[in-house]
């Protein structure tokens, strides 16, 4: 019979005004993948910061019986000696030191008090070489992808003798075939005896990897599913998250297009650094009020750059093409001229570009357009105040009041902080950058609903996206972009999977 490696017991934490966590329970049996899956805001960072020891014995009320041992960790450290690491969606790595730097960052293979680098690299390949990846221990970080970047942490943690491997988020910044790796090595390292925890919204993932799945909505435990047992679905581990049946992914949407509101032509922008590399080629689109218009690329594919070149020339150099506004050409070369002619951008990295994660949620809100609130150069922080409640009021935004820290808010509380902040500018154009990535199926259904409330306002949307299945779910045309050229201007009524993928890895345009 097997044992369990964690019990975690009646564990409750509690921030200033808020209860993030009740009395929740967990138990991990030993060699198993055992997934956590909650809404935005549900605990399950929370829960692992407790385990791990981020947060402090102390600091919450319950117990943590680790191999049959209670155990009250004051810091990391602790729990990495018990053998318990932590991977953090944002991965803590320096990118200016090598490979094999990283990995004995803190546990040097020092002798006589001198690092002994022959053995740091031998012993660096040898854990690279368990997880998959092939490059020179001596690579600095920064020249690394994110995919490989994800596995050198995991050949960290296996430096470290770790028993239970916890994974936040480890495959929302990957393309597919990077996840696709990460996957098969999650479970080659199980393989080896290695029991992990995967907290993840990539449902089809979960159902494909864990033994068992915990669901935790409102910090609270609500259940466990045992996915070799019961027949679970995707639908159901939905209905366990947000308490409710999702009768649809994505809301029904009746669209009223006008006129058209945006035109690019013949769109070319080089690197930054190496300037006679051309990432965007010739693209030329259109989206016209109350369309919302999906952009499908892979990996690589330029969709980032050409957004970015086109709202202040955020991107590249030698940038070359046409913006039209309205059917008159416009200037789009810094940011405030592409504000001024209504342009949005809500970038697909919203911690470092969208927000600023130091300051309160009312500042973030107000930031692109704090003309709207000054006279005579001093802003009205009461006219400020009601602007940004009004928004997290109609945006449901989980957040105690607008002073609270932008940074503390879950992903999807996040993305709507982005949006207010966009819809207070009142854009006529809003160009969105993978609006609903690390953010879970409850938040994605809401912030569909955002975007569908834009487009009947008579907005223009553009939405960049991963996800096959979202741009077909909410999109009523998709460009698809293959090595910087646009290939194809799909109907949503000839739209496929299969058809997007075709015109995706085309080399050249149709």
């Amino acid at each position: 019979m097997t044992t369990n490696i964690l019990e975690m017991r009646g564990i409750t934490k509690t921030f200033p005004g808020v209860k993030a966590l009740q009395d929740v329970s967990l138990e991990v049996q030993r060699g198993h993948v055992h997934a956590i899956c909650g809404e935005n805001g549900a605990g399950k960072s929370t829960l692992m910061k407790v385990l791990s020891g981020v947060y402090p014995a102390g600091t919450y009320e319950g117990e943590i019986h680790f191999e049959n041992e209670l155990c009250e960790f004051k810091d990391i450290k602790g729990s990495e000696a018990a053998g318990i690491v932590i991977i953090h969606q944002e991965l803590a790595l320096s990118p200016y030191l090598s490979i094999a730097e990283n990995i004995f960052l803190g546990n040097e293979q020092a002798r006589n008090g001198f690092v002994d680098w022959n053995k740091t690299n031998l012993e660096a390949s040898k854990l690279l070489a368990r997880v998959g990846l092939n490059d020179n221990p001596i690579t600095k970080i920064t020249d690394l992808g994110v995919g490989k970047q994800q596995l050198v942490e995991i050949a960290k943690a296996l430096s470290k003798r770790v028993k239970l491997l916890i994974l936040d988020e480890p495959t929302a910044a990957l393309n597919d075939e990077d996840s696709a790796h990460l996957l098969r090595l999650i479970k080659h390292l199980q393989a080896q005896g290695i029991t992990s925890i995967i907290i993840s919204h990539k449902l089809n993932e979960i159902k494909a990897i864990a033994d068992k799945v915990t669901i935790i909505r409102d910090g609270r435990t609500i259940e466990t599913l045992d996915m070799h047992k019961d027949d679970i679905s995707e639908e159901r581990i939905i209905k366990g998250m947000v308490g409710r049946d999702l009768d649809h992914r994505y809301p029904e949407h009746e669209p009223s297009i006008g006129e058209e509101i945006l035109r690019v032509e013949d769109w070319t922008v080089h690197h930054p650094v190496d300037q006679s590399r051309q990432v965007v080629k010739n693209a030329s689109f259109n989206v016209r009020a109350g369309e919302i218009v999906g952009i499908a690329g892979l990996m690589g594919a330029g969709r980032t750059e050409l957004a970015m070149s086109i709202f202040g020339h955020s991107y590249g150099a030698k940038i070359s093409g046409h913006v039209y506004k309205n059917g008159q050409e416009i200037r789009t070369n810094t940011v405030a001229a592409a504000i001024k002619h209504g342009i949005a951008y809500a970038t697909e990295d919203r911690k470092h570009y969208g927000l600023n994660l130091l300051d309160n949620v009312m500042r973030n809100v107000s930031g692109a357009a704090l003309d709207k609130l000054s006279r005579w150069g001093w802003v009205d922080s009461n006219k400020e105040n009601l602007v940004a409640e009004g928004y997290r009021r109609s945006m449901k935004i989980k957040a105690a009041t607008v002073a609270a820290v932008t940074g503390k808010l879950s992903g999807g509380n996040q993305q709507k902080v982005v949006l207010s902040k966009w819809m207070f500018a009142n854009p006529d154009v809003l160009i969105l950058d993978e609006p609903t990535r690390g953010i879970d199926v409850g938040a994605k259904y809401e912030i569909y609903t955002i975007i569908n409330q834009l487009a009947d306002e008579g907005k223009g949307i553009v939405v960049i996206s991963s996800e096959l299945p979202e741009l077909l779910g909410i999109c009523d045309r998709i460009y698809t972009l293959s090595e910087g050229r646009i290939t194809a201007n799909i109907p949503r009524e000839k739209a496929t999977a299969e058809y997007l993928m075709q015109y995706m890895t085309l080399e050249k345009e149709a």
